[in-house]
């Protein structure tokens, strides 16, 4: 396919390969959280939230150092066809625990514990609509 440019691109959007999709992040996006961003690649959204409680896993306890954690989900109707919600499966998939320990494991190695204290802050992060990788988004 050959854009007005004259430039050859195979996406179906009209970008060129090494394009980006258009890139949006929305602060404060919820007000009950303590911090939340609505982040957009493209037609792509997720929705994170920060939670912070007293408290850390037990096994941490005692130590003087925060925890930190986060949980993903993909909203039933994210994609072109429907899926259940896993909670109403029973199980979590495997993809999702996968990016699930993505996402924690990003955010333990640049978190300062002993400044959070033993305090522990969950991250949830819900695709509100899939349109390309969501892992990146």
């Amino acid at each position: 396919m050959t854009t007005s440019e004259g430039t050859t691109t195979t996406r179906a959007d009209g970008r060129r390969d090494d394009e980006l999709r258009p890139i949006t992040i929305t602060r404060n996006w919820l007000d009950h959280a303590a911090g939340s961003v609505l982040v957009e690649f493209g037609k792509t959204r997720v929705l994170c939230a920060a939670t912070a409680s007293e408290g850390v896993p037990r096994w941490r306890k005692g130590s003087g150092l925060g925890w930190v954690t986060a949980e993903y989900a993909m909203l039933p109707a994210s994609t072109n066809t429907r899926s259940d919600r896993e909670s109403v499966r029973g199980r979590i998939g495997g993809r999702t625990h996968e990016i699930s320990r993505l996402i924690g494991r990003s955010l333990r190695a640049v978190i300062d514990y002993q400044a959070l204290g033993e305090n522990t802050i969950v991250l949830d992060c819900d695709v509100l609509q899939a349109d390309g990788g969501t892992r990146t988004a």
